[in-house]
């Protein structure tokens, strides 16, 4: 959180190994800690309030001071990097103190001040290292004291492959790796392996689409609509949660994809011409991509994968008794990438920890040869090499130059504990215009700041994969989204009527992927005296083709709708200025006062200001010494609590992956037609190891299979038994591979996320091949 003042440093908590490994328990006291120390935190009540796409979270800290001296309570927690932070207040007995937004050095003063001369004084601040730590201080509770804190977020909610809107109330938050010369780093963290306080969540969704359903990673209560329309629904989790593990919600809707649009009222007070004082604008847009252009997929490229090798990813995926260690996860999903490359792109694979490495010295042409190469030494690959230190292995790709008409695609793993966030999405923005960057959160706990920042400066994809989530499914997905033939010419035009201008406040848009939200925030100013419709129009080129998508929206406000939509367009300025201030020159000072002014007029938080709270008309000075307590939160590492987090795949149907089948029964028909009853008596029973891995492994980079032994173990076969089926004119591979894919589709068609690239590979290996050839001349 950087320095703090004198009397501030006099104060700070010192977290020893041993406070990282406390165990709390219950005694006459109440909760203490292992050290026999009073926990202040009792309980999290939160209320999540969905509309639409946007979620609106208030969280109700409850503290109690059970010692006989004044207590200062510290509490470092996590929250969504994009959230923007806007309402902070304490409620002690019946005196409500609402926080203001200030300079954040002012802000930590005036709260020093006050503590130190026995006031209530409470002081929120975001991490000065990464958006998605927030520090709680609330100072001198006097003994018996309960003071009530109450902290409001606003966030967009993000889409999944399945359609879902997702949030997350994050409860996990691992240390940050910090190497021992740099003093930098979040603030200290101290956790639990049993949380002491209880976490109650309601949740209430208004649509104006029908809400179709609402899953969750912990037990819900029934959820219960509203309306007759299904447009209003609310559900509760069911009680004796204990905050121990990130709360995740998927939510449905019939038309996730429609776009839309929302005018926002300006705030009554706000002087007209800045961004509070002008109606603000939010357009949400679903890009369709011609189906003749997403039918054929890229197949040139430069695909880097980066893989954490740290000490942390030898930690199991969840607590499951079937819980596979990330390292191992990570394992089998570079055997399915790697199979899934197209011929003729590069690649390479990096593995980074304390030091990195690369499988070759630079990206190397994706053959049998090069490929057998790598997978021999992805199963060697350990988590072996210390701490988690990405900017070099970053450093060192960027430095490597690009091939001509192969874009770079990265793909980084990682559990996401890295001390210098900021510095590593600077360093990926600067790259932008040579590469996309996909990311992937392993594990709860893993930084959002970290995984959703390096995708959005890198006009890539970000997923987190938690609970008993499957790494493959969401990584092959971001693998689509790298194939899918590049977007660029984008621009946004809009229409309105004379005398209103619209400015966007939006960071331009970089990247686009098929079916995936786009989001722009912008302002308008002026006024009409006739028409109220208005246009916004979205342009680019897609394989040499223009398209276009255009959405119209009324200019009159909605209802209801608070300052939302403004606070989240302060927050998407607020970070793109702090960007621009990170990246230097003259102006740096002006753009940090931009910061704090648009940060106190917007009542967001941001890098430079924090929301200060003193209770100025407390009637009686608190005397004596000030003990402090750090209230902990849930370590990956040490919780025992049981993940409950549902698999969740999504099986689109691929037309493409079917032209195999068809292409055979066309040309196949006469001379197969006593084998095809060969695939309904490959019976079900699967061998202990994962039998779509070991068929994957298996197929040649071409995309063939070879007719062998370990191929017809996979089909629950011997090797006799598969060859006598096949019709003598019959190529042996061509045969080998129609029953892989036959076996793809009649078994594993609930994975065909994760298998879809290698049969794309088959069915047009099989296309490639001569007549003749099939037919063995």
């Amino acid at each position: 959180m950087g320095n703090r003042s004198t009397k501030s440093k006099n104060r700070s908590i010192s977290n020893s190994p041993t406070d990282n490994q406390s165990i709390i328990m219950v005694n006459c006291c109440g909760l203490v800690s292992e050290k026999n120390e009073p926990v202040p935190l009792k309980s999290i009540s939160v209320e999540l309030q969905v509309r639409d796409h946007v979620a609106s979270v208030r969280s109700c800290l409850q503290y109690v001071n059970e010692e006989e001296r004044p207590l200062e309570a510290v509490f470092v927690f996590p929250l969504p990097a994009d959230a923007a932070v806007c309402h902070f207040s304490a409620r002690i007995g019946e005196q409500e103190i609402v926080a203001e937004v200030q300079d954040r050095q002012s802000a930590r003063d005036q709260y020093d001040d006050a503590v130190s001369s026995g006031q209530q004084a409470f002081l929120l601040e975001e991490s000065e290292e990464s958006s998605d730590v927030f520090k709680l201080s609330v100072g001198c509770l006097s003994p018996g004291q309960n003071a009530s804190i109450t902290i409001v977020y606003i966030i967009e909610l993000s889409v999944q492959a399945d359609h879902a809107l997702r949030f997350c109330l994050p409860a996990v938050l691992n240390p940050r790796y910090t190497p021992a010369a740099s003093a930098a780093g979040v603030p200290e963290v101290s956790s639990a392996s049993v949380i002491p306080y209880t976490l109650s969540l309601s949740v209430e969704v208004r649509s104006s689409d029908r809400i179709s359903r609402l899953e969750s990673s912990c037990p819900l209560d029934p959820l219960e609509f509203l309306d007759a329309q299904h447009t209003h629904a609310s559900v509760n989790l069911s009680p004796g949660h204990r905050f121990d593990k990130d709360v995740e919600l998927f939510l449905y809707y019939e038309n996730s994809h429609q776009p839309s649009a929302e005018v926002e009222a300006a705030a009554p007070a706000a002087p007209s011409g800045s961004l509070m004082g002008d109606p603000a604008l939010m357009i949400s847009l679903y890009p369709e991509f011609p189906a003749d252009v997403m039918s054929s997929l890229a197949s040139q490229g430069e695909f880097i994968f980066v893989v954490d090798r740290s000490g942390s990813m030898d930690c199991r995926m969840h607590h499951g008794n079937d819980a596979q260690m990330r390292i191992e996860s990570a394992r089998d999903t570079l055997l399915l990438l790697l199979k899934s490359l197209p011929m003729g792109c590069y690649f390479n694979i990096y593995g980074f920890g304390s030091h990195f490495e690369s499988f070759f010295p630079q990206s190397v042409v994706y053959s049998e040869d090069t490929m057998e190469e790598a997978l021999k030494r992805v199963k060697s690959m350990s988590a072996d090499m210390g701490g988690t230190e990405i900017l070099q292995p970053l450093k060192h790709i960027y430095s490597q130059p690009c091939y001509p008409d192969h874009p770079r695609q990265l793909f980084i793993f990682t559990d996401g504990e890295v001390w210098n966030t900021k510095e590593v999405l600077d360093l990926v923005k600067s790259h932008v215009y040579s590469h996309r960057c996909f990311s992937f959160g392993i594990g709860e706990g893993a930084s959002t700041a970290l995984i959703t920042g390096m995708a959005r400066e890198g006009s890539g994809h970000a997923q987190f994969i938690t609970g008993t989530d499957r790494m493959q499914p969401k990584v092959m997905q971001s693998l689509r989204f790298a194939l899918q033939p590049a977007v660029d010419n984008i621009s946004v035009d809009w229409t309105v009527p004379e005398g209103v201008t619209v400015d966007m406040l939006s960071p331009p848009i970089n990247a686009l992927f098929q079916g995936q939200r786009a989001l722009i925030y912008a302002q308008i100013k002026g006024q009409s005296s006739g028409k109220t419709e208005g246009a916004v129009t979205v342009k680019y080129r897609l394989k040499d083709q223009p398209v276009t998508n255009q959405l119209q929206f009324t200019l009159k406000p909605t209802e209801d709708t608070g300052l939302t939509i403004h606070q989240l367009a302060a927050r998407s300025v607020i970070r793109s200025l702090e960007q621009e201030e990170r990246a230097g020159g003259a102006d740096t000072e002006n753009i940090r006062k931009r910061i704090v002014e648009l940060s106190v007029q917007a009542g967001v938080s941001s890098a430079h200001t924090a929301f200060i709270g003193v209770n100025k008309d407390s009637k009686q000075t608190v005397k004596g010494p000030l003990l402090q307590r750090s209230v902990p939160v849930a370590r990956m590492f040490q919780m025992s609590a049981m993940r409950c987090a549902p698999m969740r795949m999504c099986a689109n149907s691929h037309d493409t992956l079917r032209s195999a089948i068809v292409f055979k029964r066309k040309k196949c028909s006469a001379a197969m037609a006593p084998q095809m009853a060969f695939c309904s008596a490959m019976h079900e029973a699967e061998p202990q190891k994962d039998p779509l891995l070991q068929l994957v492994s298996l197929q040649k980079a071409a995309g063939f299979w070879e007719l062998n032994a370990s191929l017809a173990a996979v089909f629950g076969k011997t090797e006799d038994q598969v060859t006598n089926q096949k019709a003598a004119q019959v190529d042996v591979s061509v045969w080998a591979t129609i029953l892989a894919l036959i076996w793809l589709y009649a078994f594993k068609s609930d994975q065909q996320d994760e298998w879809q690239f290698v049969a794309m590979k088959a069915a047009s290996w099989i296309r490639s091949q001569k007549r003749e050839m099939i037919f063995n001349g």
